[in-house]
C-alpha cells in the first residue's frame, strides 16, 4: 500500500506575543490510501494542528511533510489552494455549508469555485453523490431546513465531489446524536470502499475511535503512540 501521507519530525510552534507555544513536536507517522485512521487526544493536544498541516491550511516550522507524494511544505499560499482543491476533501464539526445555496448547490460549489468543472459534468457528478449520500429528495432545499445529520451528509458529498485522495474530518460527530453519528461513519466507510478515499479524522468521540482502524494518539503536541484496530500498540 502507497502511502499517501509520510510525517517526518514535524513540528508546529506558533507565538503568542513572547510566549512559543509547541502546539506539534516532531511527530513522525505515515497513513496509506485508503485508510480510516484518527488523530485522538483531548483539547489542545494537536490533533486539529496535524489536520490543518496536512490539509496545507497551515505550514510546519519544521519537519518534512509529504500528501500524496508532493512535498507541501514548500507550496506558498496559492499553490497550497490549488492541491487542495484537487486533493483534499474536509469535512467540519460545524458543516459550514452555505445558508444561500441549495443542497445540490453547496455540493456543486467546490466543482463550480475551485476546479471550474464543465456543467454537465457538474450535474452527473452532484447528482450521483446526492445519490450516494441519500439525499436525492432533498436537492432543492435549504440547509436551515435540514437536519444535523443530514447536513453532515452534504457535507460529505462536497467533500467527495471532487474526487479527492482524502478527505479531513474535524470532529464530524460532534454535534451528532448517537443515532445519527453511527449513520455518518457507516455512510463515511462505504464511501471510502467505493472510492478508496483515506478519511482522517480529527477527534475524542469512542465512536470514531472504535471504527479507526489507526489510532494515533497525541499529548501536548507530541505523537505518543498508534494502536490498530487488531489491538497492536506501537510507540
Amino acid at each position: 500500500m502507497m502511502s499517501l501521507v509520510v510525517a517526518r519530525e514535524l513540528s508546529k510552534t506558533y507565538k503568542m506575543g513572547d510566549v512559543e507555544v509547541d502546539a506539534v513536536k516532531n511527530a513522525n507517522f505515515e497513513i496509506g490510501e485508503g485508510a480510516f485512521v484518527a488523530f485522538v487526544g483531548p483539547s489542545g493536544s494537536g490533533k486539529t494542528t496535524v489536520l490543518n498541516l496536512i490539509g496545507c491550511l497551515d505550514k510546519p516550522t519544521g519537519g518534512g511533510l509529504e500528501v500524496t507524494g508532493f512535498d507541501v511544505t514548500r507550496l506558498d499560499r496559492f499553490q497550497a489552494a490549488r492541491f487542495r482543491g484537487t486533493n483534499i476533501g474536509f469535512v467540519f464539526q460545524n458543516f459550514n455549508l452555505i445558508p444561500v445555496l441549495t443542497v445540490a448547490e453547496n455540493i456543486e460549489y467546490p466543482l463550480l469555485m475551485v476546479q471550474n468543472r464543465p456543467a454537465k459534468e457538474r450535474v452527473t457528478r452532484v447528482n450521483a453523490l446526492l445519490e450516494a449520500v441519500g439525499m436525492e429528495d432533498q436537492k432543492a432545499k435549504l440547509p436551515d431546513q435540514l437536519s444535523g445529520g443530514q447536513k453532515q451528509r452534504v457535507a460529505v458529498a462536497r467533500a467527495l465531489v471532487t474526487n479527492p485522495k482524502l478527505v479531513l474530518a474535524d470532529e464530524p460527530t460532534a454535534n451528532l446524536d448517537h443515532k445519527t453519528a453511527h449513520s455518518i461513519l457507516g455512510l463515511m466507510k462505504k464511501m471510502r470502499r467505493e472510492m478508496n478515499t483515506t478519511f482522517i479524522f480529527s477527534t475524542h468521540d469512542p465512536r470514531i475511535m472504535a471504527e479507526a482502524e489507526v489510532l494515533f494518539t497525541l499529548e501536548d503536541g507530541r505523537l505518543i503512540t498508534h494502536a490498530t484496530e487488531e489491538g497492536g500498540t506501537n510507540d
